[in-house]
């Protein structure tokens, strides 16, 4: 099936005003070279983010650099794998966290917070050399790179957000589009068991038990694939991660929607048709806080849609990306 674009330009009144509970230095410390000499019997890439705590990422493909986060929260980004055969034609950045994955856990526990993180991915940036650089986020990961956007407006030149959080700007899908989504899956043999567990994790339950079990609704279809994807990238080790995210977070809306204002890159909102967690009516109703933001809903597709269709996910990607630049 085509995948078509509901094309969405919005122009905010309000000017920025001061990121909230933390300053993020955009461009600092000065850049440096792209890459970084590796330590010896290093074998992936890392850098000292800015409080000292060693991030590692992988790269992956050939092309332009695109930055990738992801979601979970704290779930390695080995997850995102090669983004259904982007990789093709683009270098994709792929950023574990700090605590997760090939990155060190930090001395201050507090700096797992997503508004805290938005100087990870700024450390990143400035390490690798990139200005302005492309950047693409899935699910938890989107609220993160929302704030990014919101304090460092200036150094993106793309923006894909993937079945997205969208908590920074305040919006949440609907407890009716939440419930129609999960029913749609109800003659499926895994339905009662599945349904039971999210329902534990709704309830604050967030064991790996309640995880796994809870994975069909996140594909769109139960496969082989699917079933080995669902646990990839994820760890006990990770807990820290998971749960200090949003630990103490008060998200400041008003700033954040207001800050997106100077955000001139063009934003790509990536919705999965059958995504009980973030609907397609979800994702269309925050496009409209973006300047320029184009709405794709891939169909037959849930949370993870370029596992659900690869060569649909990559090419609607890859077409976003390959747009040329709009004059400002």
């Amino acid at each position: 099936m085509a995948i078509t674009y509901s094309h969405l330009t919005h122009t905010s009144r309000r000017r920025q005003r001061a990121q909230a509970s933390e300053v993020v230095r955009c461009g600092w410390p000065p850049p440096g070279p792209r890459t970084l000499p590796r330590r010896q019997n290093e074998t992936v890439p890392s850098f000292a983010s800015y409080d000292g705590t060693e991030i590692g990422y992988r790269v992956v493909g050939d092309g332009p650099p695109l930055v990738c986060l992801p979601g979970g929260p704290g779930r390695a980004a080995e997850y995102l794998g090669d983004l259904g055969g982007l990789a093709a034609s683009r270098q994709l950045i792929l950023l574990d966290p700090r605590g997760v994955g090939l990155s060190a856990g930090p001395a201050d526990q507090a700096s797992f917070r997503v508004d805290r993180l938005v100087n990870d991915v700024e450390s990143l940036r400035v390490h690798l050399g990139l200005d302005p650089m492309d950047l693409l986020a899935h699910s938890a990961g989107a609220v993160l790179a929302t704030l990014y956007a919101a304090a460092c407006p200036q150094h993106l030149s793309a923006l894909i957000l993937v079945t997205p959080g969208l908590a920074a700007v305040g919006v949440a899908g609907t407890g009716e589009h939440f419930r129609a989504a999960l029913a749609r899956r109800a003659a499926e043999p895994w339905y009662p068991a599945a349904l039971a567990a999210l329902e534990q994790i709704m309830a604050g339950n967030l064991s790996m038990e309640a995880f796994r079990v809870s994975r069909p609704f996140f594909y769109g279809r139960w496969d082989e694939a699917a079933q080995a994807h669902a646990t990839a990238g994820v760890s006990e080790r990770h807990q820290a991660a998971r749960e200090g995210f949003f630990a103490g977070v008060t998200l400041d809306v008003p700033a954040t929607r207001a800050a997106l204002a100077k955000l001139t890159a063009p934003v790509l909102l990536y919705a999965g048709e059958v995504d009980p967690m973030v609907t397609p009516a979800a994702v269309r109703e925050a496009a409209p806080l973006f300047n320029d933001a184009a709405v794709v809903v891939q169909p037959g597709a849930a949370h993870f849609p370029w596992i659900d269709d690869p060569a649909a996910f990559a090419a609607a990607v890859g077409a976003f990306l390959s747009q040329p630049p709009v004059p400002t």
